[in-house]
């Protein structure tokens, strides 16, 4: 992309996307172009009649979300796109907070008692009108942050913002097909629907009822070429007999840190194709990506002047400032999300080993053991060092004498194929020779326990425990 644009229909109708002409949607429940999409009338109401509305998007699948995405940027005044896992319980609130006057969906959902908008309904085989002119003013797109608890916390940000990376890039050659693991309700997934959006690229995407292996097949059915997750989702892919069934060109990971056992796995998966992780937030947006097959990311990195993201560490933790940060959180006393020099705390903690940085987890995420603060993703990374291990979690037991013990539950690779009992002792042992030689006995697990299966959040992202 060489220039921003207006709204996104703006930037299919000026010809500022190149790419395959065919290039599409493609769903469970649809295949479309984006080009017919963009101008399908998929509302009740003419858009003439929602210009500056406030509009909520709670929608049961993701083409619709895409396809309201489509209508309503250059038209609302704010869009607020909710996750595939809102509380419903939480709509007066946050519809107060982002002064919402438009409930858009595709199903249909009862909210709660206090909700009192207007209220329209999907509807992807509409005819095609001519598309309106966009506002003056640039939409805004509020995202959930990513792992909230209790009250939503709401981040704005601008197309210029969300696209600031994609613009960055040289586009790849068309015909690219993006597959991704994630949703595009979140910031992760709806970066990979800009790229698709705007590279002139097609996309599939899933939905939470479909299996992993099912979802594999579809995407070697449309020839995926460019495939994004977590790297727990990249587990779960690794670990499913439909993998062979893919051979992308171009593989990432975000969202969680990288270990090196799972970088070195999608490598020996697919040789020939390029495996770069990424470092991204719904905060502050997508800093670097890293394609040197190795896990963490070069200390050159920091302190550079004159580019377009600025990193720094402050007492250890990330910093990052650039135009593709959000620019602020809303609601009627929201805490500051950009520091007066420009940067956004990330509260990811990373440690300087030579000249490279790695991260070691997140700043409120520490188990106390006597004293000793230990990440639990550190831990973790040294557990599925082992060739055995497709994904461990670990997490602090409450203990009477040291507060809090090291506990570790594993997947094995092998998990559908029954070790021996003898087998797993020996599986045991060498994961805690394992933690003891790389992080001493304090990071040493005092249990480790062989399950067949680790949740993972509606993000996609590893279900943490607490003590």
């Amino acid at each position: 992309m060489s220039e921003t644009p207006i709204c996104l229909r703006d930037a299919l109708a000026r010809g500022l996307v190149v790419g395959d002409t065919d290039a599409r949607l493609q769903a469970p429940d649809i295949s479309v172009r984006w080009a017919e999409l963009a101008v399908r009338r998929i509302l009740p109401r003419p858009l003439t009649a929602l210009e500056g509305c406030s509009a909520l998007l709670l929608t049961e699948r993701q083409s619709s979300a895409a396809a309201a995405l489509l209508a309503l940027d250059g038209v609302a005044r704010r869009i607020v796109l909710c996750p595939p896992d809102f509380d419903l319980r939480q709509l007066p609130l946050v519809a107060s907070m982002a002064e919402i006057d438009l409930l858009v969906t595709d199903n249909d959902i009862q909210p709660p008692g206090g909700f009192d908008v207007q209220r329209i309904s999907l509807d992807l085989s509409g005819p095609s009108p001519a598309a309106p002119s966009p506002r003056s003013d640039a939409t805004e797109w509020v995202l959930f942050t990513s792992g909230t608890t209790g009250a939503p916390k709401l981040v704005v940000h601008t197309l210029e913002g969300l696209t600031g990376a994609i613009r960055a890039a040289s586009p790849p050659p068309p015909p690219v097909v993006w597959g991704t693991f994630y949703d595009i309700r979140r910031y992760g997934g709806l970066q990979i629907l800009l790229r698709a959006l705007l590279g002139g690229a097609s996309l599939a995407v899933t939905h939470a009822e479909e299996k992993v292996g099912a979802f594999l097949t579809r995407l070697g059915h449309v020839g995926v070429t460019h495939l994004t997750g977590t790297p727990s989702h990249w587990r779960r892919a690794l670990m499913s007999p439909q993998l062979p069934e893919i051979s992308p060109a171009y593989v990432r990971l975000s969202g969680e840190i990288a270990d090196q056992a799972v970088l070195d796995r999608l490598a020996g998966a697919f040789p020939d194709a390029k495996v770069g992780h990424a470092f991204a937030s719904t905060e502050a947006g997508v800093g670097f990506e890293v394609s040197d097959g190795l896990e963490g990311f070069p200390k050159s990195f920091l302190d550079r002047a004159g580019g377009p993201v600025d990193l720094r560490l402050v007492d250890g933790v990330l910093q990052i400032r650039s135009k593709r940060t959000a620019t602020r959180y809303l609601g009627e006393t929201p805490e500051p999300l950009v520091a007066p020099d420009g940067f956004v705390d990330t509260d990811d903690q990373v440690d300087v080993r030579g000249d490279r940085c790695f991260f070691t987890g997140r700043r409120n995420g520490l188990i106390n053991i006597g004293g000793l603060k230990i990440h639990p993703e550190e831990v973790e990374a040294v557990i599925n060092r082992h060739p055995d291990v497709d994904i461990s979690r670990v997490y602090g037991r409450k203990s009477p004498i040291t507060g809090a013990v090291v506990a570790a539950e594993v997947v094995l690779i092998s998990t559908y194929k029954p070790q021996s009992a003898s087998r797993l002792q020996e599986i045991r042992t060498e994961i805690v020779s394992l933690c003891r030689a790389a992080l001493g006995p304090a990071g040493t697990p005092a249990t480790v326990t062989v399950i067949d299966a680790l949740p993972l959040t509606a993000g996609g992202k590893l279900e943490r425990r607490r003590a």
